[in-house]
C-alpha cells in the first residue's frame, strides 16, 4: 500500500478501491455538460414552465397567461430550454405548441420534485 501523503495525518491508501472507481468517474467534459445542465435548472422561471410542460403541451400565449408571465418573457425562457434540448415544439398553424423533448426531462422533474416533497 502506497501512503497519501495529502492526507493529514498521512494513512495508507487502498489502491484497490481507487482502481475500482476509476471506470465510474465522470469525464471532465461530461462533468462541465453536467453543470451546465444543472445551472440552466437553476431558475425559478425555467423550472415553473418545466412544471406545466409536465402536464400539458401549451402554446407560448398560454403558458404566459398559466404563469402570469409575459410572452416575451416565457419566449426568452423557451428558447433557452430549447437550446438546452429540454423542450421541443411544434407548428400547427400560427401557433407553436412547446412540449418536454423526452421522458428523461420529465423524469428528472418528477425526482427532484418528489425528493423535495420527502424533505420537507
Amino acid at each position: 500500500m502506497a501512503e497519501n501523503l495529502n492526507c493529514n495525518p498521512p494513512h495508507p491508501l487502498e489502491i484497490e478501491n481507487v482502481e475500482e472507481i476509476q471506470g465510474e468517474i465522470l469525464t471532465v467534459e461530461k462533468s462541465q455538460r453536467m453543470a451546465e445542465f444543472f445551472s440552466l435548472l437553476g431558475d425559478a422561471n425555467r423550472l415553473r414552465i418545466l412544471s406545466v410542460l409536465a402536464v400539458k403541451e401549451l402554446c407560448v400565449c398560454d403558458l404566459a397567461a398559466a404563469l402570469e408571465m409575459s410572452e416575451s418573457a416565457v419566449s426568452h425562457q423557451l428558447r433557452t430550454l430549447r437550446t438546452m434540448r429540454l423542450v421541443s415544439y411544434r407548428k400547427r398553424g400560427r401557433k407553436v405548441f412547446y412540449s418536454l423533448q423526452d421522458n428523461h426531462v420529465l423524469d428528472l422533474y418528477r425526482s427532484v420534485s418528489e425528493h423535495l416533497d420527502e424533505s420537507a
